[in-house]
């Protein structure tokens, strides 16, 4: 039975449903109403989906200085999988709207850092899957709780001084937010503008084509040429609170270039110690 390790096509999943080994999670999410995506879950979903809140389940915001969407601890994010019913050898799926992906990118990332390898993303997310006709349904499933232990790769998770130390020793930081707001042109979310200094911009858009991912042939081009000689394992990758990163270690790992690390605060951790350097403009 083939495994999806970064993205399954809405045909692919349509064609398993009902595989006892599959768990579907939709995490649509509404950036700016954060209650627009179980507005959306409640009124028709994949069927069997279970629900992932962007805020309550894939962040922590009980912690301070760590960003808009701070990085859960491995224990409470454990939790949350089991109360969905996954276990460490399942077959996870996630999906949000549409090509950005950037909630489903979330919950990828969270579960690949947890060591869990057979996690996707939908391609193309909800707006496909509706797109080809394929079944919805607005039940809202029970889940058996399940065991699952584990911690996240805390090697690739950097807070600010640890991106820091990275750069200091000829790293490489790779942010994942638009060129406007990377030069500090405009700012419409963070409360100062412009980039941590030393860092490359390659936005997430770039990762996309046709209302999906592009091909993994062209995403590891786009990121040879921002990365140059540089290793996965030498690069992070950054964005505005730590949610579109994970766009970039999802098409990187889809690309052949698996093992970046995440700076997990991102800009809006970056600007909380108002100490630490800004640049701006072109990198």
């Amino acid at each position: 039975m083939t495994d999806w390790t970064t993205l399954v096509s809405a045909q692919d999943l349509a064609a398993q449903l009902g595989r006892e080994d599959l768990i579907v999670i939709d995490a649509r999410s509404g950036l700016g109403d954060p209650e627009a995506g179980p507005a959306a879950y409640a009124q028709a979903h994949i069927p069997g989906a279970r629900y992932a809140h962007l805020d309550r389940d894939l962040s922590d915001h009980r912690k301070r200085n760590a960003g808009r969407h701070p990085w859960p601890d491995g224990a409470d994010f454990t939790a949350t999988l089991e109360r969905w019913g996954v276990s460490p050898d399942d077959q996870v799926v996630a999906y949000d709207h549409g090509d950005g992906a950037l909630a489903a990118a979330r919950l990828w990332a969270l579960l690949r850092l947890l060591g869990h390898r057979r996690v996707a993303v939908l391609d193309g997310g909800w707006q496909r899957w509706t797109a080809l006709g394929l079944p919805t349904d607005a039940m809202v499933p029970t889940p058996q709780p399940s065991r699952y232990p584990g911690n996240f790769d805390q090697h690739r998770l950097l807070d600010a001084d640890a991106v820091r130390a990275h750069l200091d020793a000829g790293g490489l930081l790779i942010d994942a937010r638009a060129a406007e707001r990377f030069r500090g042109d405009v700012e419409p979310l963070d409360r100062v503008a412009g980039h941590v200094p030393g860092a490359r911009n390659r936005p997430y858009a770039q990762n996309l084509q046709d209302g999906g991912f592009k091909p993994a042939g062209e995403l590891a081009q786009g990121f040879a040429a921002v990365m140059g000689e540089q290793a996965p394992q030498q690069t992070v990758v950054m964005c505005g609170s730590g949610v579109t990163a994970c766009h970039h270690l999802l098409a990187m790992e889809h690309a052949g270039l698996p093992g970046a690390g995440l700076f997990t605060g991102s800009w809006s951790g970056w600007i909380d110690d108002p100490s630490r350097p800004i640049a701006t403009g072109e990198a």
